[in-house]
């Protein structure tokens, strides 16, 4: 029997009745970050509770806490959600996104006003990856940008509406195709069955298209996800949102809304649309290890820590979409654990940087020198991550990476041999941007620079704490992901693509 779905209905309401009392305590000094901040801690601790609860083998799809409830059947509303093995890394990560942002990029700037469209992402999010309907999905997914628009525009640097709009309207303009898409898809089942509209990911997997409408509703929705990744060459849209939005903006996009695009490359666009493959595959795993290699030579060349960030997450998502496109159970487990892994990482990074700002007002490469003589724990944390990222065996980033790669290089192995330059593309540039901010000779700003202090170590315990855990023992994780992944690889080789 399956377990209850209020569990995944309270993810869903606990941020949003955290914004209520946010908006009540609003006027006292200090409540509203003490209101976000227990909010986050009970979403993680529900979080928590239902990765534990998860059980993969309740029924043979591994998808579990399911519920449907038709809100209107002529229109084809309902609220369906579940958790499978696919977005159980997705729940925890939105849940420690959160929690991790609040405690470590406080901005007392407008706080019970930032703390609330924070609160309003997560719940978007949440709702994102666990929506089973796909209707559901694309209101979710479209109210994703609305929190981060404002939080761009109201709270990044100076050129933050500039990059505001254009993170909107890219990824508002891209999400189109994705709603006609849905809709195509809701209406064509219905007049197959001659019942009410029905958008549910388990009925619309079942619609038969023909193999050009395959391609083209792939088409369709793997633009919207491309663009929401990035995917090169949709990408344009990321280093300025990156560099101008404020750091807890910068968290939750490139370690949740990132993850939105590839999931929903993973979980709709491949599961729907399996005929679509074998025309699609080549072109988009081009389209990544581009994407990969284009990612690595940028970041080594970008003036300020945040682009370097975004360079870097624009040649992980290239090794995920390799692993989600390659056909490789191997590596489409090791592209799912890779999102969640990526996501960790990411966290770290943006929290060092903002450290460095606090103390520089700065994250520009050629203005910082020599910070290891006066922040020495400082530079173990940041080398810490960047090891992750460039995938050091025994941490996090080796096991997803080399789980991809060993996958892409069994099912389309030139793909894979283009793609592992990118290994030694994050080994080049990263360790580059490690001599030319901590090794050298510091000026007397540099010198001045604080060390952490106690509370930004323990904030960043979590992120250390799952980088080494998932590098010596990713087995768990591996486990709650296999199902679902082997079952989506069934559903694409009994459609005959892979025959």
């Amino acid at each position: 029997m399956m377990h209850s779905s209020w569990w995944l209905s309270a993810l869903l309401l606990v941020p949003m009745v955290g914004v209520a009392f946010v908006l009540l305590v609003r006027r006292r000094p200090g409540a509203s970050y003490a209101v976000g901040v227990g909010v986050a801690a009970l979403e993680m601790a529900l979080s928590i509770v239902v990765a534990w609860m998860y059980n993969q083998h309740l029924t043979r799809t591994g998808i579990d806490f399911a519920a449907r409830h038709v809100i209107s059947a002529p229109l084809g509303l309902a609220y369906d959600v579940s958790l499978d093995g696919i977005s159980l890394l997705m729940v925890l990560l939105t849940s420690l996104t959160l929690l991790l942002a609040l405690l470590g990029a406080r901005d007392k700037r407008r706080e019970p006003a930032l703390i609330s469209w924070l609160l309003i992402l997560t719940t978007a999010s949440m709702g994102s990856f666990l929506a089973h309907d796909l209707l559901l999905f694309f209101l979710f997914f479209e109210l994703t940008l609305v929190p981060s628009y404002f939080l761009i525009s109201q709270w990044g640097g100076t050129e933050r509406v500039r990059a505001a709009l254009k993170f909107f309207l890219y990824t508002f303009i891209g999400s189109v195709p994705l709603l006609i898409g849905i809709l195509f898809l809701g209406f064509k089942n219905q007049h197959y069955v001659r019942g009410a509209l029905n958008f549910s990911y388990t009925t619309l997997s079942a619609v038969h298209l023909s193999h050009t409408a395959s391609v083209v509703l792939f088409c369709a929705f793997g633009f919207a996800f491309a663009v929401k990744s990035p995917i090169w060459p949709f990408h344009t849209w990321s280093p300025i949102t990156y560099a101008e939005a404020p750091i807890a903006g910068s968290i939750e996009m490139s370690a949740l809304l990132a993850k939105l695009g590839s999931y929903g490359l993973v979980r709709f666009a491949i599961g729907l649309f399996p005929l679509a493959l074998s025309d699609m595959r080549p072109i988009v795993m081009t389209l990544a290890v581009i994407g990969i290699l284009y990612g690595s030579a940028m970041a080594c060349v970008a003036g300020d820590l945040k682009r370097v960030i975004a360079y870097s997450s624009l040649a992980q998502m290239g090794f995920i979409t390799l692993g989600a496109m390659s056909g490789s159970q191997i590596a489409m487990i090791g592209a799912v654990l890779l999102m969640f892994n990526h996501g960790v990482i990411t966290i770290g990074f943006f929290l060092l940087v903002s450290f460095i700002e606090k103390r520089r007002q700065v994250n520009t490469i050629k203005d910082l020198r020599g910070l290891q003589a006066s922040a020495p724990v400082l530079a173990v944390l940041f080398t810490i991550v960047i090891l992750a990222s460039i995938g050091l065996p025994g941490l996090s980033g080796f096991v997803s990476e080399y789980l991809i790669l060993l996958g892409s290089f069994a099912t389309n192995t030139w793909w894979g041999v283009v793609g592992a330059f990118g290994v030694v593309g994050a080994a080049i540039y990263w360790l580059w941007v490690y001599q030319r901010v901590f090794h050298g000779k510091a000026d007397a700003k540099n010198l001045a620079v604080e060390d952490v202090t106690n509370k930004e170590r323990w904030v960043l315990v979590p992120v250390v704490v799952l980088i080494l855990l998932l590098g010596v023992f990713p087995r768990p994780a591996i486990d709650k992901i296999t199902p679902s992944i082997a079952n989506l690889i069934t559903h694409v080789s009994y459609s005959g693509v892979d025959k």
